[in-house]
């Protein structure tokens, strides 16, 4: 079986978690999204990190080039991952493959560092912005600093043998 293995990563938590996957799956194409120059695979795994409750923006137009094909896809997001934030991710990303006919063989998410010039940014925010700094969303951003943690990465593995 012909395996592609590809991410995109912004702050490095995305390729963590590519990387344990590819550990248990050595055989599989490594590379980033841009350097993809073939989508003829058995298996495409795709991961992305989180930007307005989808893939970030270079993962998502990759996506939506991949047609009936088996996939099965990976990402980190600043939110908890048992969150109603990260459910709806999980909604918009099945859509994005079930529309070109994909079938999807398996999912993986975990929460991920958020990059500190967001937070920087969102720290500016006036309070009566919906996204403004608030002691909850404080609280998650420093929860989230350790993650991708050991335990996600082995979780990441454990999905990587499932979805062979």
């Amino acid at each position: 079986m012909k395996i592609l293995i590809t991410y995109s990563s912004k702050t490095g938590n995305t390729e963590k978690v590519a990387k344990a996957i590819f550990e248990e799956i050595p055989s599989a194409d490594f590379l980033p999204i841009s350097e993809v120059k073939s989508l003829d695979y058995d298996l495409i795994i795709v991961g992305g990190w989180i930007d307005r409750a989808t893939f970030d923006n270079n993962t998502l137009v990759f996506s939506k080039n991949i047609m009936k094909k088996n996939v099965a896809y990976f990402f980190t997001l600043g939110a908890n991952p048992n969150s109603a934030h990260a459910l709806d991710c999980v909604k918009n990303i099945d859509a994005l493959f079930n529309e070109n006919e994909n079938t999807i063989t398996g999912k993986y998410f975990c929460q991920g560092a958020i990059d500190p010039k967001l937070i920087s940014w969102l720290s500016t925010l006036p309070s009566d912005h919906k996204m403004a700094p608030s002691e909850e969303r404080r609280q998650r951003w420093e929860d989230a600093k350790s993650h991708p943690d050991l335990e996600d990465l082995e979780r990441a593995k454990e999905f990587a043998k499932f979805i062979l």
